[in-house]
C-alpha cells in the first residue's frame, strides 16, 4: 500500500486484518464462548465475507475517502469503525468519540416533536442539557424549521428529517466524522450549506472518514483515500491516486445526450 503523509499523533482509528461475515439471508452471530475467547466463527452454508484482511490507521485531522462499487463493503467498514457492528476477526480500535453521520435520522422517535427530537438525540450522544439549551436556536436555524419546532417528527418531509437530524450531530464535539451518502435527500443550496459546515469542522482539526460515490465530493473534502473492492482492500494513498485507480477499473458512463 502507498503511505500518505498524515499530521502528528497516534492513531485515532485503527484497524488490524478485521473481517466480517454475512449471511445471504441475515447476518450470523458469534457466540459468547466465541466472543470471549477472540476466536472467528467457523464457516457455515450461505455466508460470505463482507470485509476480509483489511487493515489502516487514521491519524488525527486526516480526511479520509471511501471509494469502492455498491456491495464491496464501504458502508460495512463504517459501521465497524461506528462500533455498531463487531468483526468476526481482527480488530478495530477507535480512540476518540465519534459523531456518525450515518443513518442519521434512524434514532428519532416518530411520536415526539422536533423540539423533544433534538434533546434525545443530543442527549443520547453526550451533550449535557445546558449545552443543548444553548445550542438548540443554532440547531433549529441551522435546519431551517423554525416553524416545525412543536411539530410532531413524523410529519416532516424526508428533506426536514435529514436537516434536522444534520444540524444536530454535525453540531456534537467529538473529534471523529463519520459521514456516509447522507445527504443525497435534501435541495442543493442545503446540501452545500452542510458541505461548508463539514469544511468548518474539517479546519477545527477533525477527522473525517467520508463514504461517497461523488468524485467531486471526495476530491474536496478528502486527502487520503481507501479503494475497497470484494471485500479487500485494494489501495490506501493520496485520493487523486485512489480515484484514478478505480476510474481505470469501472471507468465512468458518458453522460446521456439530451
Amino acid at each position: 500500500m502507498t503511505a500518505v503523509p498524515s499530521p502528528t499523533g497516534g492513531p485515532v482509528i485503527s484497524v488490524v486484518d478485521a473481517g466480517i461475515r454475512f449471511r445471504r439471508n441475515k447476518r450470523g452471530r458469534r457466540n459468547f464462548k466465541d466472543l470471549f475467547a477472540g476466536r472467528a466463527r467457523r464457516a457455515r452454508p450461505g455466508e460470505f465475507w463482507a470485509l476480509r484482511n483489511v487493515s489502516f490507521d487514521v491519524r488525527p485531522g486526516e480526511a479520509i475517502g471511501v471509494v469502492g462499487r455498491n456491495g464491496q463493503g464501504k458502508s460495512t467498514l463504517l459501521k465497524l469503525v461506528a462500533e455498531v457492528m463487531l468483526p468476526d476477526e481482527g480488530s478495530v480500535g477507535v480512540r476518540a468519540g465519534v459523531a456518525p453521520l450515518i443513518e442519521i435520522t434512524g434514532g428519532f422517535v416518530n411520536d415526539l416533536t422536533v423540539r423533544d427530537n433534538v434533546y434525545l438525540t443530543a442527549g443520547l450522544h453526550g451533550m449535557s442539557r445546558a449545552q443543548i439549551d444553548s445550542r438548540f436556536d443554532e440547531i433549529i436555524d441551522f435546519a431551517e424549521i423554525a416553524d416545525f419546532v412543536d411539530t410532531p417528527y413524523k410529519h416532516l418531509s424526508s428533506g426536514m428529517k435529514v436537516r434536522i437530524a444534520f444540524s444536530v450531530i454535525s453540531r456534537l464535539e467529538e473529534p471523529i466524522m463519520l459521514v456516509d451518502e447522507v445527504l443525497a435527500v435534501g435541495d442543493r443550496a442545503f446540501r452545500e450549506k452542510c458541505y461548508r459546515r463539514i469544511e468548518e469542522l474539517l479546519d477545527g482539526g477533525r477527522t473525517l472518514f467520508f463514504v461517497s460515490h461523488s468524485e467531486k465530493d471526495l476530491r474536496r473534502f478528502c486527502t487520503r483515500g481507501l479503494y475497497l473492492d470484494k471485500g479487500a482492500l485494494l489501495l490506501d494513498g493520496p485520493i487523486a491516486d485512489v480515484l484514478d485507480a478505480y476510474n481505470a477499473d469501472y471507468p465512468p458512463k458518458p453522460p446521456r445526450a439530451t
